[in-house]
């Protein structure tokens, strides 16, 4: 990090430069980081932006002298050691220690700690520091901070919570089948809804370049357009060709949906590329409109195979592992990388920011958008269930399954 940079070249020069060159130092380094850069070095340092613009000022003295005067017009003073305001912490040593315990109550502080529950913003430390009798501004509470090594974090996902005992076996599982399939020259693919995105003038995460002074203006809010609605991006990714493929729907994520996607994908791309296929095998997430528990899914892959006269087998990832679907990180990621900072006006947008999305090592993918409406809440009864010709595997079978089609035999050897 570009602060942490700054702070270990200050601490390393400061024992050999004195005031004036630390000073003119700091307004070096602040003018080549441009704008920002002033706050940025006092952060780091610890220098007042006020000393940090002194040094700029004497910078700017010194480009303008003539030749052979400059010497003249570089003041040297040198305070004297000891010499100017003291350090808060030099007057109040136990200050440190009480805002670190008010910053982290639960290990180092009182657990009946007003600000256990509040946000704990410079502006309501200091104000608590206050109320106990140290006299700080919240702009020295940041730079107090900065020298007990806090920054700004934001919370970031990766407590995975308490794994299936035979996660890893069903991964290596995956990986067999999917080997096993590619070796053949087989379809593998892995399928997924991406995040439903609003339609409209909404703001969407991220940046891109415009005139500057001119930013793409959106509504202050993101309340859902009943009108425009939401588009629903299902989509398929062929791991061996690595194509992707993305329906996008106007309507409700349904196993029939799900399925649908899957079909246009076979249509309009898969058959060309594996046109001696007799299986087919899908990676799919274990919840979802393509759950392992869903009913509706597997009726609706059944007429699916019976349709396009493939074996489909479905590996379904364990509970809690959906990030590990090869689509999230070979295909989804590039489409939301594409499109940031660009609001999603129009569904037709939306296709063309998704088929304009390419990589380097040769991603490509194709979009649509699928009109028809999808009913939700769909009940398959028992004797629907029972109609459809599924096999399950040796290894955990309700994870694992292939399902024939009606007029070939049940092909099952997992």
């Amino acid at each position: 990090m570009e602060q942490d940079v700054i702070a270990e070249k200050y601490r390393v020069l400061s024992k050999t430069l004195n005031e004036q060159e630390r000073r003119v130092w700091a307004a070096v380094e602040a003018q080549s980081l441009g704008r920002g850069g002033a706050s940025l070095v006092a952060r780091a340092t610890g220098l007042s932006r006020n000393t940090i613009r002194a040094g700029m000022m004497e910078l700017e003295k010194l480009s303008a002298a003539p030749p052979g005067t400059r010497d003249k017009a570089s003041p040297r003073r040198v305070r004297r050691p000891g010499a100017g305001r003291k350090r808060l912490t030099d007057k109040d040593e136990a200050l440190l220690t009480e805002l670190e315990a008010l910053v982290e109550p639960m290990t180092r502080g009182d657990p009946m700690s007003p600000l256990r529950w509040t946000c704990k913003s410079t502006q309501k430390l200091a104000a608590e520091l206050r109320l106990r009798g140290r006299a700080v501004s919240a702009r020295t509470v940041a730079k107090l901070l900065v020298r007990l090594r806090y920054s700004l974090q934001a919370n970031r996902k990766v407590l995975e919570g308490a794994s299936h005992p035979d996660r890893n076996g069903q991964f290596e599982h995956i990986n067999a089948l999917a080997s096993r399939f590619r070796a053949a020259g087989k379809p593998v693919i892995s399928v997924d809804t991406k995040k439903k995105e609003l339609i409209g003038p909404f703001k969407n995460g991220g940046r891109e370049w415009r005139p500057k002074g001119c930013p793409e203006k959106v509504n202050d809010h993101d309340f859902p357009d009943e009108e425009l609605g939401k588009a629903i991006p299902y989509g398929v990714y062929d791991v061996q060709a690595n194509r992707g493929w993305v329906n996008v729907g106007l309507d409700h994520d349904t196993p029939e949906f799900a399925v649908q996607s899957i079909r246009a994908w076979w249509l309009q791309m898969g058959l060309a590329s594996y046109p001696e296929a007799l299986e087919l095998l899908i990676m799919a997430d274990c919840g979802g409109s393509n759950g392992y528990r869903v009913r509706a899914w597997k009726t609706q892959l059944q007429r699916l195979a019976n349709e396009t006269k493939l074996s489909i087998t479905v590996c379904h990832f364990p509970p809690g592992t959906s990030k590990w679907n090869k689509i999230e990180h070979r295909m989804f990621c590039h489409i939301t990388q594409n499109w940031r900072g660009r609001p999603l006006t129009t569904y037709e947008t939306v296709v063309s920011l998704i088929g304009a999305t390419t990589t380097k090592p040769g991603l490509r993918i194709q979009a649509q958008l699928d009109g028809n409406s999808y009913e939700k809440g769909v009940k398959i009864t028992d004797a629907e269930l029972a109609r459809v010709r599924l096999r399950k595997h040796e290894f955990h079978g309700e994870w694992n399954y292939t399902i024939s089609p009606l007029s070939s035999p049940l092909n099952c050897s997992y």
